[in-house]
Formats: structure tokens, C-alpha cells, sequence
């Protein structure tokens, strides 16, 4: 089968160190599910993983956390899917990843496609889904039948993650959401993703909230430069409050305040679940299932921004540079081979 990998950036410097080659195909163990993938999508994580590549590896490094496409073979013990169904999921950040043709993949973290999308379409979803879900629902602990009409502040709001996170938060929980983007493409996005108010967050993130005439936020999804804007966010913050982070942060000051307010300061990493073999690790099948269902209901909307292109080297390597600049809008989306 055909697979794009990591193999020496030293050896290969016009590429990112990636290389395209052949490789056998997996067969799926107890529990799994192997699958033929038909569209891949791309992520900060992709890029943040290559860069902590070693300058050499011994064997090319599979890497890429976004597919969808169809069981191809199913392993002992698995059930709740057969051949030829058609599934989407983000994978395990501590196995092989899918730039590849077939991959192996624990069948507790694969969730049926929606019925309403085509590959291109689902493959720009799971990752993204399960980050804002887990953060919005079990890190933040927003309960949609409690709290309807409450303010919510996203840092970050026209990415992938933010552009689920704006939908879940106003079209699945009832919130008032506040977005932020740093331009006019974005701000119209943020908008059609389900943002009511969308503010810069190249200016006073303070006083731009603030003249919204909205009461302080009860929670605060901040997805990007979390340094940056980390003392304006815990001053926001209302007191008893929670804020979440998903890119590294440590920051005395913002943990003060925060303490002070007695908030509480939660992180989501969505590979968790199965990097740890946790005892709630189907949780994410379950969610990219109820993802499907309001997907195929039209409450939510694939994030997929602009054409798909092939999955070759040189797409991939142009994809990964986009994503690293990152001033991306929606989700980049590549169509396996």
C-alpha cells in the first residue's frame, strides 16, 4: 500500500523530512478495525509531532490524526461494525497515523461516518469534534439542559477546533457565544459558525469583550496563544468561572488570578482516552456517533475549507506549510489515492 512517512530531515530538506514508500498491510489484532482510508485532513498537531521527530529515524514514521473511510477487515472481539462500513475517527497520537492507504485502529475510538457527508466532507471533522466536545462537555462541564443562554468567550474561533467549538456551544448546549478572530474573513466565518459577537483578538480582548454589554464569561475556551492572552482571559473570567486550554501554558500570574477567583483551570488533549487505555476510552466513538446524528439532523456542518487535493508528497508537504503559518480558516482536506 502506498504511505507518506518520516523518515530524515537531514536527507530530506525540501520535504520536512518525509518520504513516500510502500508498505505492507496491517492486519487488524484483537479489538481493531482496519480500514481503507478515502480522505485525510490536516492538523497543528501534525506539524507539532514532525517537528519532534529525531534528524534521523530508522524506519519511516506514519503520522496525520484525521481520516475517514471504509472497514476494510475487522478483528476479533469487535463489534458494533462489519466490512464496508463507512467510519471516521482521529486515532491514537502513540500509534501509526493515517498517511496511509489501510490503517489499524482500535474499533473504541471509530465512530459511524455521517450519512449526509461525503469522505472529504467527515474527514475534516473528527479531531476537531472530539477536542471541543471533551472540553466543552467534560472538562467544562457545560450541561445544555442548566445553562442556556450563558456567555461563553472562544479564543481562536475561525480554526478547526474553534469552528466546533462555535457550533456545539450554540447549536447543541444554547449558549451566547463570543469569538474571537483577527480578520474579516475569519470574523464572517465565526459568524456562520455560530458566534453572536466576534471581537479581535489583536486588540484589548478586555475591553472588546466588555463592549459587547455581555456579563463576564462563565467559561472560556482559549484554543491559541494561550501566553499571550492569558492575563486578559483570567480577568475576564467571572468568579467561580472555568477556563480550558488545549496548547501548553504556564503562566503565574493568570494561575493566580485564577485562584483568587476560585475558578477552575482544565485542559483537553484528545488523545488522552487512548493514549492511556482509560476505562471511559469508547467515550469517543460515542461522541463522534452523536456528532453523526446531529451532523445527518443539520445542527452541525463539516468545517472542510476549500477544494480537496490529492494525497501525494507535494500536497502534503504544501497542506503541513499552510497549517504551520497558522492563519487558517476551517479544515485542509486531501483525498487518498
Amino acid at each position: 500500500m502506498q504511505a507518506i512517512g518520516y523518515l530524515s530531515r537531514v536527507d530530506h530538506p525540501d520535504s520536512m523530512g518525509l518520504v513516500a514508500f510502500e508498505a505492507p498491510a496491517p492486519e487488524p489484532g484483537p479489538g481493531e478495525l482496519r480500514v481503507r482510508i478515502r480522505a485525510i485532513a490536516l492538523n497543528p498537531v501534525d506539524v507539532k509531532m514532525l517537528a519532534r521527530q529525531p534528524e534521523r529515524a530508522s524506519t519511516p514514521v506514519v503520522l496525520g490524526w484525521d481520516a475517514a473511510g471504509e472497514v476494510d477487515a475487522v478483528g476479533e472481539g469487535v463489534s458494533g461494525f462489519r466490512p464496508g462500513d463507512r467510519v471516521w475517527y482521529a486515532g491514537a497520537v502513540n500509534r501509526p497515523g493515517c498517511w496511509q492507504q489501510l490503517q489499524r485502529v482500535d474499533h473504541r475510538i471509530v465512530g459511524h461516518m455521517p450519512r449526509t457527508l461525503d469522505f472529504a466532507e467527515a474527514a475534516a471533522m473528527p479531531l476537531t469534534s472530539l477536542t471541543a466536545w471533551e472540553m466543552l462537555f467534560d472538562r467544562l462541564r457545560i450541561d445544555p439542559s442548566e445553562d442556556l443562554g450563558e456567555p461563553l468567550l472562544v479564543i481562536g474561533g475561525s480554526g478547526g477546533v474553534g469552528s466546533l467549538a462555535l457550533q456545539l456551544a450554540s447549536r447543541i448546549a444554547g449558549l451566547e457565544v463570543v469569538a474571537t478572530s483577527g480578520s474579516e474573513a475569519g470574523r464572517a466565518w465565526c459568524l456562520d459558525m455560530g458566534a453572536e459577537h466576534v471581537i479581535d483578538h489583536h486588540g484589548d480582548l478586555v475591553a472588546g469583550y466588555r463592549a459587547q454589554g455581555l456579563p463576564d464569561p462563565r467559561w472560556i475556551f482559549c484554543i491559541t496563544h494561550a501566553g499571550e492572552h492569558g492575563p486578559a482571559l483570567a480577568e475576564l473570567l467571572r468568579p467561580q468561572g472555568a477556563i480550558g486550554f488545549i496548547d501548553d501554558f504556564a503562566d503565574a500570574e493568570t494561575i493566580n488570578t485564577l485562584k483568587r477567583k476560585s475558578a477552575g483551570l482544565h485542559w483537553a488533549f484528545m488523545f488522552t482516552r487512548p493514549l492511556y487505555g482509560t476505562r471511559d476510552m469508547a467515550r469517543q466513538g460515542q461522541i463522534l456517533d452523536r456528532v453523526a446524528q446531529a451532523v445527518d439532523q443539520g445542527v452541525l456542518r463539516t468545517t472542510l475549507r476549500g477544494e480537496p487535493q490529492p494525497f501525494d508528497l507535494d500536497a502534503l508537504v504544501a497542506g503541513l506549510g499552510a497549517v504551520a503559518e497558522g492563519h487558517g480558516i476551517g479544515k485542509r482536506v486531501l483525498l487518498m489515492p
